[in-house]
């Protein structure tokens, strides 16, 4: 028995109203995935402009970040590990300790990054940056 192949005639390739569907649905797709996929970078709760706080002079710890990546405590050189166990102490005696980072204008931005994201791993809640003044 021979079997003969039936061609279907195919419709008008100029009709594309489902194409106009699955593409109105793909851009509605693509618009809520987008509002998902933001980068929140360092969340750092910014001071009330109706209640100033003051900060006592013993709470401050002060560290300074120089242009080649060196951590300045106290004057000495310090490794992250060893600055982590310092704030930890700190933290201990002083809950409501202020981490003042000074920061060196030519210090690369990586940096400063990895020093901001360390002192926020360590759960330090009252932070604070600022850059030296060049020297003149």
């Amino acid at each position: 028995m021979i079997r003969r192949f039936i061609r279907h005639k195919v419709d008008d390739a100029g009709s594309s109203g489902s194409l106009n569907d699955l593409s109105f649905l793909l851009i509605i797709f693509f618009i809520v995935i987008a509002g998902f996929n933001v980068n929140k970078g360092f969340l750092l709760n910014l001071p009330s402009k109706d209640k100033p706080v003051t900060v006592n002079c013993n709470d401050i710890m002060k560290c300074s970040l120089c242009a080649d990546g060196t951590l300045i405590l106290d004057g000495d050189a310090v490794t992250l590990e060893t600055l982590s166990g310092k704030i930890s102490e700190k933290i201990s005696i002083w809950p409501n300790m202020t981490f003042l980072l000074v920061i060196n204008p030519d210090t690369s931005y990586q940096n400063v990054v990895d020093v901001i994201s360390y002192i926020r791993k360590l759960k330090v809640e009252n932070f604070s940056f600022r850059m030296e003044k060049p020297e003149e």
